[in-house]
């Protein structure tokens, strides 16, 4: 039984192996979230409906997270936070459709899932430099202890391979089983896994934002 979930169109470019379907999906996927931010911004009203309802709920449950865990300043970087969960969000839900060969998320490549996790540290160090200050940022290396300086060096190092891998993990499983069932048990059992998998895309994007989240919480104390 042949298999194309994990399998990449690859393309050179500049010297450079290029997975085309990774970078058409994360086109589209971008897409889907502009056209669902635009749909549920224009035209709002007092009391919402359809898109602007959905799409509220969601943004005022990670809002109340944002807050609880970030602190007063929460707003430097919850437009970014909300970003990255629409996009993994979105991305994972695509593969979820029965055309593995068309249609696929963008986050079962693990390119993908790195570049989000390389974002995601990149973003606590520049938030950390702003707020805090060169020398702040610099001694949290050395604490509680200056011997701690390797271990809290190493932990910026596996953070974001870890978030990576956790997300392009999850996926690319869930997607590959999905595959199976179709092949298998073409009726009723892949429904069910695929209501399944829904909620798992959802929990997914939910665990990669919030975990950004406590990494930037840090960085946003001045003490």
């Amino acid at each position: 039984m042949e298999l194309h979930t994990g399998h990449h169109l690859i393309y050179q470019l500049f010297g450079m192996n290029v997975n085309m379907d990774t970078l058409y999906m994360t086109w589209l996927t971008a897409a889907i979230v502009i056209i669902i931010t635009l749909a549920a911004t224009r035209g709002r009203s007092l009391v919402p409906s359809g898109i602007q309802n959905a799409v509220e709920i969601v943004v005022e449950a990670l809002l109340a997270q944002f807050k609880e865990t970030l602190g007063p300043k929460w707003g430097q970087v919850v437009s970014v936070l909300l970003t990255m969960f629409l996009f993994i969000l979105v991305g994972n839900e695509l593969g979820l459709l029965p055309s593995p060969h068309i249609l696929t998320s963008p986050t079962n490549d693990l390119n993908t899932t790195l570049g989000l996790a390389l974002v995601s540290s990149f973003m606590v160090h520049f938030v950390a430099l702003r707020n805090q200050g060169l020398k702040k940022h610099v001694k949290h290396y050395f604490q509680p202890f200056a011997v701690f300086f390797v271990i809290n060096l190493l932990e910026e190092f596996t953070k974001p391979i870890t978030l990576a891998f956790r997300l392009f993990g999850n996926i690319l499983a869930g997607e590959i089983l999905m595959e199976v069932l179709y092949k298998l048990v073409p009726v009723g059992v892949p429904i069910i896994w695929l209501i399944f998998s829904l909620v798992i895309g959802l929990i997914q994007a939910f665990i990669f934002t919030i975990l950004t989240t406590s990494y930037l919480a840090d960085s946003l104390r001045e003490e």
